[in-house]
């Protein structure tokens, strides 16, 4: 009688781990329809102001640049997208957002790509299971915690970003 898991056990069970670890950045959750408060603390920048606001994400992407993607991470030995937001909106624009993708996601109100401002979270479908989310700074450009290179700079018009396009929230107006 054999004893022991069997290969397929033995991977179905390594996948569920691995699949469990990387859900606080970016497991996929498409009802947006519910709401979820933010709260705004004494030191919140005016989002009316977008130069403000553009001005404090800038600061924090000079202190986090290239800042390693780790799944969970919050610290900068390593920080993963949704915790980039999370830290981002309460360190520098005094606000308390959720930490997951998946409550980012429901947060504020729905905007169109077209009707962008600075400070709106964007967010991706880079897989079937999974989310990314960035803050958007104006010029089509985002900032966001990469899976491949770290906490940089992107463009909504490269061919990867607009293909997975997926929705926009506003928070924290």
């Amino acid at each position: 009688m054999q004893t022991g898991a069997t290969p397929v056990t033995t991977y179905f069970v390594f996948l569920l781990i691995v699949l469990s670890t990387m859900a606080g950045c970016s497991f996929v959750q498409h009802d947006t329809s519910i709401s979820v408060d933010v709260i705004k603390t004494s030191s919140a920048v005016n989002f009316h102001d977008s130069s403000a606001v553009k001005s404090r994400i800038l600061q924090q992407f000079n202190e986090w640049r290239e800042t390693p993607c780790k799944i969970g991470g919050l610290s900068k030995h390593g920080i993963d997208c949704s915790g980039f937001v999370y830290v981002t909106f309460r360190s520098k624009l005094g606000c308390n957002v959720p930490r997951t993708t998946e409550l980012q996601v429901k947060t504020g109100r729905k905007v169109d790509r077209n009707n962008l401002r600075v400070g709106d979270l964007v967010f991706f479908q880079t897989s079937l299971f999974y989310n990314h989310v960035g803050i958007y700074l104006g010029d089509s450009e985002f900032l966001h915690a990469s899976s491949s290179r770290g906490v940089i700079i992107s463009n909504l018009n490269e061919t990867y970003w607009k293909k997975r396009y997926w929705t926009a929230r506003r928070i924290c107006r």
